[in-house]
């Protein structure tokens, strides 16, 4: 992060200025600021330096359930900070609405926006294939989503953060802008970050302050939301997994699925069932009792889902996350759906904007397929939805934004970002017709990662 930490230092942009009209010595608020570096950076030689125009070397993690499992890993010795003051900072809502459903950015989030969308076409979309079949987000991807602060966009300055205040809009903007590079790769960007966010958001400042300086550094640690189970009709809101108090401390047990990075990971919040209430623990990946091992799945396979096992870890008091009454972990969940139905969005916008242009440019019968009613009325549809998912996404957001009460907003996003992402994958198969069932074209990929809407539960949060 030393390109945004010089960009504060400076307090202006170089030069005679830039294309966002930033002159020389003129300053602007620490989120212009530092989106104006991240612009800067994303139009840099920095995907040239890491090799991501070329095929890249990297270490394969092979997902198979057979291939390993193993101990979490070790991880770094994070340094507890011990407090008198229980309560840690709080970011603040945004501003009210600027006017009657408006659901148009702000500058500084369209530019937020523009250097995450240049990450995502240029970085994340070439490696996308490789990664799903590798079943892992090759480094140099990762690296250069730490390099334009993916780790900490959900933090306010006050914790270490590029921006003044968070908001659960640019977070959400920012998913859909990933996802339209490629939703498996996405997740596995946002996954620390989400730990990040939710330490900020409910953590103690005893655990802001031993857990966020390693986020805010230039390694930052892999974390991941541990809120799955394989379970039949699973309820998310009710895990199988249980925290029972011993001493002054807690025993976790119970399995977790879709654990993001769950293999390299170093810290992870896991919700269990404490007194009749889902809670939410911190727990370190050299805890013993932690076993991990592959969960390769259909869709966001980029991702390195794993599965963890808890057998009689044990925490301490300080390791809860929020509140014991279920409201931190419900709000939690509410923010994990509107990451999901934002990263749905995405790849529902990859799709229309591929199918675009296959159909105008495939010829049949002498003309192009899109000439034809049953195709252009299919494209039409697919367009229709997706702005219908957008709209209910962008209202979810911006209400959380506002700290204004978004349950009933992220309910409706999230069962229409389900069933309606879902058709949008399979309707892009279609127009494709035997091209749509090959991996020369990425729509199959999204099609499977679009599936993962309705299922996925956790993982990333905004």
């Amino acid at each position: 992060m030393s390109l945004i930490t010089d960009t504060f230092k400076r307090g202006s942009m170089g030069g005679s200025g830039d294309r966002h009209g930033l002159a020389s010595g003129e300053s602007r608020d620490p989120i212009g600021l530092a989106i104006a570096g991240l612009n800067k950076l994303a139009q840099s030689d920095l995907i040239d330096r890491v090799g991501l125009r070329r095929q890249t070397e990297r270490l394969v993690f092979t997902a198979t359930r057979s291939g390993f499992r193993t101990a979490t890993v070790a991880g770094r010795q994070f340094g507890k900070v011990q407090r008198r003051s229980a309560a840690g900072q709080r970011p603040v809502a945004t501003s009210g609405p600027r006017g009657v459903f408006d659901l148009t950015p702000t500058e500084d989030e369209q530019m937020l926006v523009d250097v995450v969308t240049d990450y995502a076409t240029e970085v994340v979309r070439p490696a996308a294939a490789d990664a799903d079949e590798a079943c892992a987000a090759p480094d140099a991807v990762l690296a250069a989503g730490q390099e334009i602060g993916l780790p900490i966009l959900g933090l306010p300055e006050s914790l270490g953060g590029i921006s003044e205040e968070r908001s659960a809009m640019a977070g959400a903007l920012v998913a859909e802008a990933l996802a339209r590079g490629d939703m498996g790769l996405a997740v596995a960007a946002l996954a620390p970050g989400s730990v990040a966010t939710a330490i900020g958001l409910w953590g103690t400042a005893s655990q802001q302050e031993t857990y966020l300086p390693a986020f805010t550094g230039e390694d930052a640690p892999v974390a991941a939301l541990a809120l799955t189970e394989p379970t039949v009709l699973f309820d998310v809101l009710s895990p199988a997994t249980t925290a029972t108090r011993d001493g002054d401390g807690f025993v976790l047990e119970g399995v977790k699925t879709a654990v993001v990075r769950g293999a390299e990971a170093e810290l992870f919040v896991v919700g269990a069932q404490l007194d009749g209430s889902p809670t939410l623990f911190l727990v370190e990946s050299g805890t013993e009792g932690l076993t991990v091992e592959g969960d390769p799945s259909m869709g966001v396979r980029a991702a390195s889902l794993a599965r963890l096992e808890l057998t009689g870890v044990r925490v301490p008091a300080e390791a809860v996350l929020g509140t014991t009454d279920g409201a931190t972990y419900a709000e939690c969940v509410r923010l994990s759906r509107l990451a999901w139905c934002a990263l749905a969005v995405g790849t529902g916008q990859a799709v229309l904007d591929y199918v675009t242009g296959y159909v105008n440019e495939r010829e049949a019968f002498g003309e192009p397929i899109s000439h034809r009613q049953a195709v252009a009325f299919m494209v039409a549809d697919i367009a229709i939805e997706l702005q219908s998912m957008r709209l209910l996404t962008y209202k979810a957001a911006s209400r959380a934004a506002a700290g204004k009460d978004f349950a009933r907003e992220v309910a409706l996003a999230r069962q229409l970002c389900a069933s309606k992402g879902m058709k949008i994958g399979l309707d892009g198969v279609q127009l494709l017709g035997g091209h749509g069932f090959v991996k020369e074209h990425p729509v199959e990929r999204w099609y499977r990662d679009l599936r993962a809407v309705g299922i996925m539960e956790g993982s990333v949060l905004v």
